[in-house]
């Protein structure tokens, strides 16, 4: 019997360890608290999403940019989006200041090449919007009005939110 309860007790505390980790894990990203961390950018899928090799080693991680929101692929100014980021990121080395995941299970989080905000830099260029949620106008609501003024990127016409255009036409995938 002693041997039973040794088991028990030790799957019991491993249990309690895991939880614990996980929880603080869990709790560290949605709440923003997460180490910022370095890495080399791998592959740019859309104007809004990268995939970043940890300098630390371990698999890519899936990177949606924080604070912005760009054209879906398949819609207009989509492609143009992409390859813009893709010149600025591109096998390039990154800070990336992790935020919270998403419900699709991709980091958000600012990226960083040589102390410039990279979805910063996609909104004033007019490839991206700044990403608004209900009321808020977003963070580089500033810096989209100059693009939108200057008539830059996706501005010189009138583009459809993704959103929209998600509704309209379904997903690109």
């Amino acid at each position: 019997m002693q041997v039973k309860n040794d088991v028990w007790r030790r799957w019991v505390a491993g249990s309690a360890v895991a939880v614990l980790c996980l929880g603080s894990s869990v709790a560290a990203q949605a709440g923003g608290r997460a180490q910022p961390w370095q890495g080399r950018v791998a592959q740019v899928t859309d104007g809004d999403t990268l995939r970043v090799q940890p300098a630390r080693g371990g698999p890519a991680r899936t990177i949606r940019l924080d604070g912005i929101d760009a054209p879906e692929i398949c819609q207009a100014h989509g492609p143009m989006a992409r390859d813009r980021l893709a010149e600025q990121v591109e096998g390039r080395q990154v800070r990336v200041l992790p935020r919270r995941v998403d419900d699709y299970g991709r980091l958000l989080a600012r990226i960083e090449v040589q102390d410039q905000d990279v979805g910063r830099w996609m909104v004033r260029q007019g490839y991206a919007w700044s990403y608004r949620y209900r009321s808020q106008a977003g963070p580089y609501a500033a810096v989209e009005s100059q693009a939108r003024a200057q008539r830059l990127g996706l501005w010189q016409g009138r583009p459809e939110r993704p959103r929209a255009f998600r509704q309209r036409h379904g997903p690109c995938h």
